[in-house]
């Protein structure tokens, strides 16, 4: 695991654009899960506007970890603030662009998302394998849209599961742990002081960690990188 601590949020989201285009660099790096957020959304500005001319865009093929159980033109949806930041802004082709159907039944988008990872990914151990999947973290210790009250979840024989929101009851479709344990690359992006005391935790293993899904986060063939900010970490940077 690695841990990468800079002063701001838009330090994070311009180092994580800088490891894109040097990840990328190889060409044999296609397949991205996104996050949504207010710090990926800082990121997808910094790719579309610094970015734009650094990277093989017609090479990647984009994906979700989670999306909210909502039509795609929704304030709350994770791919239309991605489509709007970035896909838009970079002319994306549309055959580049897996999303979750948030307006669809959940249960039988979740299993139609799976099976079109299986078609389009390479499978590791018989698991679709992401070239790099991007987190966020919640307060809760949640990540992609596995909460504590679902742990359950995480473990799922299936690729692609229904998990609720807690408080709201929004029903959101996520990637199980499998799917994003088994990525060659797994970043957790996070800022603010408000997520310090899960990162704390999660970081240090305490015990109460181990009711966070984001405790649970461990590829096991890939690397693990935490980028932070002075906030989210509690202490001074690093890079």
């Amino acid at each position: 695991m690695e841990k990468r601590i800079f002063k701001t949020k838009e330090e994070v989201a311009h180092a994580l654009a800088a490891s894109l285009r040097e990840w990328t660099a190889g060409g044999d790096f296609h397949h991205i899960a996104l996050s949504g957020g207010s710090t990926p959304a800082l990121w997808f500005d910094i790719l579309a506007q610094d970015f734009r001319e650094d990277l093989s865009w017609n090479s990647l093929e984009f994906y979700w970890g989670d999306e909210r159980c909502v039509a795609p033109d929704h304030p709350e949806s994770n791919y239309g603030m991605t489509a709007e930041r970035l896909l838009r802004p970079l002319g994306i082709d549309e055959q580049q662009v897996h999303r979750m159907r948030g307006e669809d039944l959940p249960a039988q988008e979740a299993e139609r998302y799976a099976g079109l990872l299986h078609k389009k990914l390479p499978l590791v151990n018989g698991v679709p394998q992401f070239d790099l999947v991007i987190l966020g973290l919640g307060t809760d210790g949640h990540t992609a849209s596995i909460f504590p009250h679902e742990m359950e979840l995480w473990d799922a024989d299936r690729d692609c599961v229904v998990a609720t929101h807690p408080d709201s009851g929004q029903q959101r479709i996520s990637l199980s742990g499998s799917v994003i344990n088994n990525a060659k690359k797994v970043v957790f992006l996070v800022t603010g002081e408000s997520k310090a005391d899960r990162v704390e935790e999660i970081l240090n293993q305490h015990a109460v960690a181990t009711d966070y899904p984001a405790s649970r986060v461990a590829p096991v063939n890939g690397d693990l990188i935490w980028m932070l900010d002075q906030a989210a970490a509690g202490y001074p940077a690093t890079s």
